[in-house]
């Protein structure tokens, strides 16, 4: 969680809370690409290049140093260059400090991955087939067209709203709105067989695109489950993605045109190897949840949700939903001035719906509060403001019926919002992959039960594992856990 300045957001908080979608390797557009050809060259300063790193860098948690992964991963970048339609272009990765799963490449030869996604992938293909797809979108110039192609459509709807009438170009506007999603959605489709191919080609097993794709699959319905949303993907018409279960079977239908299942290397020793301790879900520095408990070194506070709460860390707030979707929180951060009191700046018009009366001045654990209770058409919300230094942290309980009972139990959890020490605060790990063996006899569950996991356990233990059922694990055979 990171500050998140704003007014006016609870008419939408229900939305806000329960959406969310995983990150699915979008293509993150340069703001610069660099100088046109011909121009003068310049010495001294920050080129574009190394300004548009430090950009996404910091957009996304900041670099994460794991040696290993980074030797493993820039190898099979080699190995992937020489296998490219265009030799002689270079990429090195960086690797991003965040549990999301995304990454994506630049003109620059900069290429990205997260260590979330190096926890989801299990083998050298998979990741290679991300990086692969990533750098497909660069050397077919999928930004350049994409570019393009929304300008021309922008200026078809500017000539039909100047020339028609309003109904006339707002028909426009949906048409090229949903002719720009199928360009985008091709454009996918493209860098996936780009990618499966150049692997392939790499000596790579062409099925390890596959293979990543379902995995993501699974950890996308398992987020949405965990915070009340549908356990399966819709296709949206309107998506810039293909559906993930499309890309699968054309990913499947490319690699079995190369060859049978085991034509390439897997390279999963090697992989596990590589990623072997590497930090696993939040950071520290940006908030830990600990089953239903959020607590963040850097700012020093912790938070308790009441039972029956999943939480989920976002860099702009956290988010919870319990009792099916029936019931959620959010907890984010403001700044506002210290001499405003927090009863006043609960009417200051952020919080819409506001019951007037019910808004009171008090502290919690010692720290200056608000509380009040707000209504819309169809929720109920329990609202708090707790100053803690310089920020403002507001608590957003949300119900389809606030009883009573329902209040009292957002108000203990409210209650629970407390400074840490600073001894507390520098004691906090990340979790982090480990290795293991299966020994005799040992099963997802025996080993699951291993896992420093609060929810779903299990799931998760199969999901960064690649595994379709639960049942008894090969003996000898490693697998990743997650440890304290």
């Amino acid at each position: 969680m990171r500050r998140m300045a704003g007014r006016g957001f609870l008419a939408a908080a229900l939305c806000f809370m329960l959406a969310g979608c995983a990150s699915f390797m979008p293509d993150v557009q340069p703001a610069a690409r660099g100088a046109p050809p011909g121009a003068p060259v310049t010495t001294g300063g920050e080129t574009p290049a190394s300004a548009e790193h430090k950009r996404l860098v910091g957009m996304f948690g900041g670099e994460y140093r794991a040696p290993a992964a980074e030797t493993h991963l820039n190898g099979i970048l080699a190995r992937l260059a020489q296998a490219d339609d265009t030799p002689g272009r270079a990429y090195r990765v960086t690797i991003l400090n965040t549990p999301a799963v995304n990454a994506f490449a630049l003109p620059s030869g900069n290429l990205y991955v997260t260590r979330g996604l190096l926890a989801l992938a299990n083998d050298s293909s998979e990741v290679a087939a991300v990086m692969a797809h990533e750098i497909a979108h660069v050397t077919a110039r999928h930004a350049s067209q994409r570019e393009e192609a929304a300008l021309t459509a922008d200026l078809r709807r500017r000539a039909a709203s100047a020339v028609q009438s309003r109904e006339r170009g707002e028909e426009v506007q949906a048409i090229e709105k949903l002719s720009l999603a199928s360009f985008s959605r091709r454009q996918e489709l493209e860098a996936d067989q780009i990618g499966v191919s150049t692997i392939a080609r790499a000596g790579l097993d062409p099925y390890g695109a596959a293979r990543f794709l379902e995995a993501l699959g699974k950890s996308t319905a398992m987020r949405a489950s965990l915070l009340g949303g549908k356990g399966g993907e819709d296709p949206d018409i309107m998506s810039t993605h293909p559906s993930t279960p499309e890309r699968i079977n054309r990913a499947i239908a490319a690699a079995r045109q190369i060859g049978a299942p085991g034509v390439g290397a897997a390279g999963r020793d090697e992989y596990l190897n590589a990623v072997n301790g590497i930090d696993f879900g939040d950071d520290p520095a940006e908030g830990l949840v600990r089953g239903r408990r959020f607590v963040h070194a850097k700012l020093g506070f912790s938070f308790v949700a009441p039972e029956g709460f999943s939480l989920e860390n976002s860099q702009q707030a956290v988010l919870g939903v319990a009792a099916g979707g029936a019931e959620a929180l959010r907890l984010d951060s403001v700044q506002a001035p210290a001499e405003t009191p927090l009863d006043t700046y609960m009417r200051t018009g952020w919080v819409e719906g506001l019951e007037q009366d019910s808004v009171k001045a008090t502290t919690v654990n010692g720290l200056p509060a608000a509380l009040a209770t707000a209504a819309g058409p169809e929720w109920k919300f329990r609202v708090a403001a707790i100053r803690l230094g310089p920020e403002v942290y507001r608590v957003i309980f949300a119900s389809r019926s606030l009883t009573a009972e329902t209040d009292k139990r957002y108000l203990a959890a409210i209650n629970t919002f407390r400074r840490i020490p600073p001894a507390e605060a520098s004691s906090l790990r990340p979790l982090r992959l480990a290795v293991v063996a299966a020994a005799p006899g040992d099963t997802t569950q025996s080993l699951s039960e291993k896992m420093a996991v609060a929810d779903r356990a299990q799931d998760v233990f199969m999901l960064i594992n690649g595994l379709r059922r639960t049942g008894p694990l090969e003996p000898g055979r490693r697998y990743k856990i997650v440890r304290e």
